[in-house]
């Protein structure tokens, strides 16, 4: 099989969570004991940081990387869903995993896992961390896939531990209060790996309390003590940040919502220099300012055209919809445009009241199965006070918006981050 052959038969051969939703999600760690057994344990071969949380995990473990890869590391990152190509999900200082080591992987290894019948996130997992152990990281950053007690890559025993925050999110799996799904978050945390918690409120602070004193791990709440003094938009779009240990930092993520990302990885650094892991301040900025480039990270309020303004964000629940809906009405333009669709398993219902009802909307379906049918979101739209057209494809959406804007319109993209995927998708195969 070629890369192309291979990555199809992971995805039809495999449960795939992103294309199937609940019937991929496989609890327990059988299957992955199995794996890591038969692989020789790889994960053991390198130092970990373990990244949780309902929003901001991804843009945390990625700057997390480009920290540590400016200090000089070479450095595994383990991150889901892609949004192009597979092969992001597994990076080393950025460079996504070879198409041939993919391929080759499964030629080698399929006479093992198919009698197991792994879903795809295990078996993509030990592929990650097989691969990991054969480059030599120094470190390897690993975001969890769902929760954290059951997920795949609870396995490991890592330096640090960091749970970004917790919101409704996957209650089928993880529970219905806020307290059920931070009791699985909390998971992650190991004996005496202290533990950074970047957001909480009085429903799961106790939960994360009685499970740091269960396991003697160090807990910090980074909301406890602010590192970020200030923010400023610069034209750019970049953040600059006024740290209480760092001086300024400019940030390149531009979301709202990267200032607590921002808190929280400030506090991890903190442990890291604790740890002499880092040892100049340096790097911080570095990495902070590079995250994109030192790590491949796309979607995040990533600006795709000025003349419109075009942005896309894989924002797609409540909790990151909270920041989401105030920056896009926070933008100045003459129409706001906003191609919009969403998934089965999100609280549709929720978002679309925190959706600006001054935009014309270009409803659409993601080409997952669990996209919301492209009709069912515009008649819940119309219940919201929300008008515009159904588009049976994020590009159909996409370029009537792009058609109908003037220069100083808005057009942005999201709600899902398979909605976004598609759009990227669309426009790297038409450039």
């Amino acid at each position: 099989m070629n890369y192309q052959e291979t990555v199809e038969y992971l995805f039809n051969s495999t449960p795939v969570f992103e294309k199937v939703g609940a019937s991929a999600y496989k609890e327990g760690l059988y299957n992955t004991n199995e794996l890591d057994r038969h692989f020789g344990h790889p994960h053991r071969l390198f130092k970990t940081i373990h990244v949780a949380g309902t929003n901001g995990k991804g843009s945390c473990s990625h700057t997390i990387a480009a920290i540590l890869q400016a200090a000089g590391y070479k450095v595994g990152l383990y991150t889901s869903p892609h949004l192009v190509d597979f092969r992001e999900r597994i990076r080393v200082n950025g460079e996504c995993i070879s198409e041939q080591y993919v391929v080759d992987f499964v030629e080698e290894e399929r006479g093992f896992f198919e009698p197991l019948h792994p879903s795809f996130f295990e078996l993509t997992t030990a592929l990650a961390f097989k691969y990991f152990a054969e480059k030599k990281v120094d470190i390897a950053v690993i975001e969890v896939g769902l929760g954290g007690r059951l997920d795949c890559t609870n396995i490991i025993t890592p330096i640090l531990s960091v749970i970004t925050n917790i919101s409704l999110d996957h209650t089928q799996f993880l529970g219905d209060t806020l307290q059920k799904i931070a009791g699985e978050k909390a998971g992650i945390i190991k004996p005496n790996v202290p533990v950074v918690i970047g957001e909480y409120n009085t429903d799961t602070r106790p939960v994360f309390e009685a499970k740091a004193i269960e396991n003697n791990a160090p807990i910090v709440f980074a909301e406890d003590t602010q590192e970020v003094i200030q923010v400023e938009n610069e034209l750019n779009g970049r953040k600059r940040y006024t740290t209480v240990s760092y001086g300024d930092i400019n940030g390149e993520l531009a979301g709202e919502y990267q200032q607590k990302n921002t808190n929280t990885v400030l506090h991890v650094v903190k442990l890291l220099k604790d740890m002499h892991v880092i040892d100049n301040d340096d790097c911080v900025r570095v990495g902070f300012s590079n995250v994109c480039e030192s790590t491949g990270l796309m979607g995040r309020w990533q600006t795709l055209g000025t003349s419109p303004l075009v942005v896309c964000d894989t924002g797609h629940n409540v909790g990151g919809w909270q920041y989401l809906s105030h920056q896009i009405k926070a933008v100045e333009c003459k129409t706001l445009r906003i191609a919009f669709g969403m998934v089965d398993d999100k609280d549709i219902e929720h978002v679309m009241d925190m959706l600006p009802k001054n935009a014309v909307y270009y409803f659409a379906q993601a080409t997952t199965h669990r996209a919301i049918p492209v009709n069912v979101v515009g008649e819940k739209a119309l219940a919201h006070g929300l008008h515009g057209t159904c588009y049976t494809s994020v590009e159909d959406a996409y370029e009537h918006a792009l058609a109908d804007a003037e220069k100083d319109d808005f057009v942005f993209v999201g709600g899902s981050s398979y909605v976004v995927a598609d759009l990227l998708t669309y426009k790297k195969n038409n450039n």
